[in-house]
This record gives structure tokens, C-alpha cells and sequence, in this order.
């Protein structure tokens, strides 16, 4: 890792369900990031604030409840009209294939679905992070 990376960790909207993102929160700061996790039930425009009030370099969305082609987008929309769209934004959570197409095009980074591991998402995130910063190639794993 080029350098410690700060990470929001939300579950936007009613979805109660919150250990995989505890979990997610967890192996994300064994890996080496410095991660803020925002708890349950946040709209959108807290997620946006959080991540602009942190100054986070990224934010991962946690979502079992289906509402993610309704939630996800809009924190994207937030993230923008705080002028800090460019902040990577990813997601997990019970997303069907179908809709993980749809939720890129509308500027996700990635999905991960239940199965995924954390070696894989943390691995991810330290190299897609990387690959932004100014300088040498990332190294890899």
C-alpha cells in the first residue's frame, strides 16, 4: 500500500443486518487501512458528508435490504454535488448479477457479492487505490 487509506464503511438506508460490514470493517484495518464505519441506517447525504467531513479516499456500501439500484446511485449523486466525485465508491451486499452491470455504469467500482473474501476485497481496494496515487505502478500482492 502507497500509503494508509482512509475508508467509509455505510449501510445506507433501513437495512438492519450489519455483520458483513463489521467484518468488511475489520479486515479492511487488519489490511492496513484506516476505516470509519458510519453504523446503520444512514441516508445518503450522511454517507457524502462522513466521506467529505473524514476525508476518505473511499467508501464501501453495505446493502442486504434490495433497495441498492435506488441508494447506491444516490450516494454517487451526493459524492457529487459535494465536488468530491471522484472518491471511489464500492459495494457489497445481496446484489443480483443483473444489477451489478447497472450499478458500474452508474459509477460503482465494483460489487461484491456473498462469497467473496476479504482477501480478495481488501486486495482490490489497496490496488485500485494505489493505481490513482501519483508515481510508481502498484505492487502488487
Amino acid at each position: 500500500m502507497k500509503r494508509p487509506y482512509r475508508v467509509v464503511v455505510a449501510k445506507p438506508g433501513l437495512d438492519g443486518h450489519d455483520r458483513g460490514a463489521k467484518t468488511i470493517t475489520r479486515a479492511l484495518r487488519d489490511h492496513g487501512f484506516e476505516v470509519i464505519y458510519t453504523g446503520l441506517h444512514q441516508t445518503p447525504e450522511q454517507i457524502a458528508e462522513t466521506v467529505l467531513q473524514e476525508d476518505a479516499d473511499a467508501v464501501g456500501l453495505s446493502l442486504l435490504s434490495g433497495a441498492h439500484l435506488t441508494l447506491f446511485p444516490r450516494v454517487v449523486a451526493e459524492l457529487q454535488a459535494r465536488e468530491i466525485g471522484d472518491i471511489l465508491v464500492f459495494g457489497g451486499g445481496i446484489i443480483p448479477d443483473a444489477d451489478v452491470t447497472a450499478l458500474k455504469q452508474q459509477g460503482i467500482a465494483e460489487i461484491f457479492q456473498p462469497g467473496s473474501s476479504l482477501r480478495t476485497i481488501s486486495g482490490w481496494l489497496e490496488t485500485a487505490l494505489d493505481s490513482r496515487e501519483p508515481g510508481d505502478e502498484p505492487t502488487p500482492h
